[in-house]
């Protein structure tokens, strides 16, 4: 009886990336110095425009009843995708507001990181326990960040940090150590997200300059997941922070593979340049870098997924993620069907909520409860 109430309790889905939004830049200001409310009521984070998208990049479906911005509204989020679906736990990771790292001025960054963050405990995560907290940092600064995360890790529903994959410098570098410290202090992982790539401050997106569509650009992101993580391994970070886990979200999984093999193959003869690395590239990765589904890759024959899925070790490491409300949104009944069926709970809940330490549903997301099928 005991070990069925144990059961009873333990979530059964997670949901990693789920995009929360600012409805109207006016509700920001409360949590804003007033030095900086005309620069943020013109021009919002400030890191520029991106490439068109002629599908939109949200849901149209997600708009909210008034004709909100979708993401915009916890309780009808709560309605139209955790009930829906049956998700115990989604971590928030923002929207349209990472890119706060690549405007020019640090300051206005570290302003409008800490607003939103007092923003997000009072407009979210005070809403319901079922939504979980990424602090934002502005990357550009990184003592500051520090401190944010230091301010803001004493509330228990932040459940990581969060910066944008765009960046000018790659991240193993020491110019960002202290976010690694801070964090590892802290017991939060670092997580990365893309969509800055190519704008602001950070430079072109590819080592060669800029796509010319946006299909193009969304196509090769994955290659800054590549360099970043190649950085944090090869920088020895992860001997430095052995505590320090890592998130790709949204970045794809079938280009780790590929990393890990040829960073292997190179330790073996140029392992000089990297004499603080006690391991092969590849068992770091293995033990510190965590990815999540969404946008998994769909290969014609499902039994390559599942190889690739073994290679990087998701049965402790990749978490499913829907990214809702954004128009490449996953659902979670048919996404992971493909993946076999013992793998598939480790992905749909299990990870995350070791990594996020979510060990025991609050109250039932909702009816509609996933359950695997044979």
């Amino acid at each position: 009886m005991e070990l069925q109430d144990d059961v009873n309790k333990k979530p059964r889905m997670i949901d990693a990336d789920v995009h929360n939004a600012i409805g109207k830049a006016q509700d920001l200001l409360p949590y804003l110095p007033k030095a900086w409310h005309d620069q943020w009521l013109a021009v919002g984070p400030g890191y520029g425009g991106g490439w068109y998208s002629p599908i939109g990049v949200m849901r149209k479906d997600a708009a909210q009843p008034d004709g909100g911005v979708p993401g915009s509204d916890p309780q009808f989020m709560l309605k139209h995708h955790f009930e829906k679906w049956g998700i115990d736990y989604g971590v928030l990771t923002g929207s349209g507001i990472l890119g706060v790292s690549l405007n020019p001025d640090p300051d206005f960054g570290n302003a409008v990181a800490s607003a939103y963050n007092d923003w997000l405990v009072e407009t979210w995560l005070k809403a319901s326990p079922v939504f979980k907290g990424s602090i934002l940092v502005n990357h550009a600064d990184p003592q500051a960040a520090a401190q944010e995360i230091d301010r803001m890790a004493n509330n228990k529903d932040m459940v990581q940090v969060i910066m944008c994959s765009g960046s000018r410098m790659l991240y193993g570098q020491r110019f960002f150590h202290p976010i690694y410290e801070a964090a590892e202090r802290n017991g939060l992982p670092v997580a990365v997200h893309p969509g800055t790539e190519g704008r602001g401050i950070a430079g072109a997106p590819t080592p060669s300059g800029y796509p010319t569509r946006y299909m193009e650009w969304h196509n090769i992101l994955p290659i800054n997941y590549m360099a970043h993580v190649n950085s944090l391994v090869c920088e020895g970070v992860f001997e430095k922070f052995p505590g320090l886990k890592f998130v790709a979200i949204e970045g794809g999984i079938a280009w780790a593979p590929h990393l890990m093999w040829r960073m292997d193959k190179n330790y073996k003869a140029l392992r000089d340049q990297v004499p603080w690395l006690k391991r092969l590239p590849s068992e770091y990765i293995r033990q510190h870098v965590y990815f999540t589904t969404q946008p998994i890759e769909e290969p014609d024959r499902p039994e390559q997924l599942n190889q690739i899925l073994d290679m990087v070790g998701a049965d402790h490491a990749v978490m499913f993620s829907s990214d809702y409300p954004h128009w490449d949104f996953d659902n979670p009944k048919v996404v992971l069907q493909p993946i076999r069926r013992e793998l598939r709970q480790k992905i749909l809940c299990d990870n995350a909520m070791n990594l996020y330490r979510l060990f025991e549903r609050s109250s039932p997301a909702g009816a509609a409860l996933i359950r695997e099928e044979a």
